[in-house]
């Protein structure tokens, strides 16, 4: 009945599942779905109720500002820890860290 549906997730399956090869804790931060949107957010509210600012210059100061004092409340990223792992390449599978065989 969703030939073309089921077609799709098949020849997709790689990136869809590419979620499983980061650390279990950092799936929720992969999860989200704007976080570039949920960022400006703070800044869209507030120059919406200010009506326009009067340059560019005081534009951009504010949203700087207001940037600067939205990150106080950001969560930091569970699994941190887990930053240099990734960057040295190391494999997870299902969230969990793959233990090299000794050659």
């Amino acid at each position: 009945k969703w030939e073309k549906a089921v077609a799709k997730l098949v020849k997709d399956r790689d990136a869809l599942l590419t979620f499983y090869d980061y650390p279990a804790e950092h799936w929720k931060h992969i999860r989200t779905s704007n976080p570039i949107e949920s960022t400006f957010a703070t800044v869209r509210h507030r120059t919406k109720r200010t009506k326009g600012c009067l340059s560019r210059k005081t534009g951009l100061a504010m949203a700087f500002k207001l940037m600067m004092s939205a990150q106080k409340k950001w969560r930091k990223l569970d699994g941190r820890n887990r930053l240099p792992e990734i960057i040295q390449g190391v494999e997870f599978r299902d969230g969990l860290r793959q233990l090299q065989a000794a050659a």
